[in-house]
């Protein structure tokens, strides 16, 4: 399960949500990173803390983080923090960030040579992650016997890479024990997912044939319900993409439709994201997502696994 925004009316609802997920049975939570934003959202890493201390079994991660714009060190530290005190939950997942992102105007920064800066930050974090100390002479950062203590619990702690373009495959191939898709369609992956299996070869790794994703947004009910339109309306505008492609809307039949489209090309993780119209009604869809797709869905044959 997966928030963008921030739906809920108050931190209350949003632990009943998180509840309701760890006892029925969902993999993991996860939070877009957004920094500035005219509407409600969670700072990811400060939740994922949170996260770390209100559940006991679910997972979680960030959707995906900005190294473009996010301190390396400060980043492998709050990492391998959270993931020591939930006794090895965290899902790091890291990108870029989006070019056309507020966060940077509104600080007086450009998105240019922010690949190249995230380029750097990936691999000093991993590096923190496993080394005792980092000495590192880049272009955009120099550390010098740089350490962090505790480390991550997990000794392989996962490093989920999002994004489709050209660079972001290079980071996948270098890096990444998982890959995240954007806003592709299932018919869209194949290239995609080819390109990145051809990129890894190149490196001598892989990433396990399971840890291919994709996410999209849910609702059991019709189009013209809660903020669909409005939603539809914005996604459409910021993308250029047909809503109706990357919302699943209708029955369970319907969102499992979606799901088993991924599955037939080799996608077998999933972030779903509830629409609603208030708390009852988020609630509401978590549970029908729960009790109604998830005991299917993971029945579903994957290709490639």
């Amino acid at each position: 399960m997966g928030l963008a925004d921030f739906p809920f009316s108050s931190a209350n609802a949003y632990w009943d949500w998180v509840d309701l997920a760890e006892a029925g049975g969902v993999d993991s939570l996860w939070q877009t990173d957004r920094l500035v934003s005219p509407v409600p959202h969670l700072e990811c890493m400060s939740a994922m803390a949170a996260l770390a201390g209100r559940t006991r079994r679910m997972k979680f991660g960030m959707n995906v983080a900005s190294l473009g714009l996010r301190d390396p060190l400060l980043m492998a530290k709050q990492c391998a923090t959270i993931d020591f005190l939930s006794n090895g939950r965290l899902l790091p997942a890291f990108g870029v960030g989006s070019p056309v992102a507020p966060d940077w105007t509104t600080t007086g920064r450009s998105s240019k040579g922010s690949g190249k800066i995230a380029d750097e930050a990936m691999q000093l974090v991993t590096r923190l992650w496993r080394e005792d100390a980092v000495s590192f002479e880049g272009e955009h950062f120099h550390y010098e016997n740089a350490r962090i203590e505790p480390k991550p619990v997990q000794k392989k702690i996962p490093f989920w890479i999002g994004g489709s373009s050209k660079p972001a495959i290079r980071r996948t191939a270098k890096y990444g024990t998982g890959w995240q898709a954007g806003q592709e369609t299932a018919a869209e992956l194949p290239p995609v997912l080819d390109a990145i299996k051809a990129a890894l070869k190149a490196e001598g790794r892989s990433i396990d044939a399971d840890h291919y994703g994709a996410g999209f947004h849910f609702r059991f009910g019709g189009w013209d319900d809660a903020d669909l339109p409005k939603r539809v309306s914005a996604f459409e505008k910021r993308t250029g993409r047909d809503g109706k492609q990357h919302f699943a809307v209708g029955d369970a039949e319907a969102i499992l439709g979606r799901i088993e489209g991924y599955a037939k090309v080799g996608i077998s993780k999933f972030i779903l994201r509830p629409i609603g119209a208030d708390d009852a009604d988020l609630m509401a869809q978590t549970e029908r997502l729960i009790r109604e797709v998830i005991p299917n869905a993971v029945k579903l044959p994957v290709a490639g696994t």
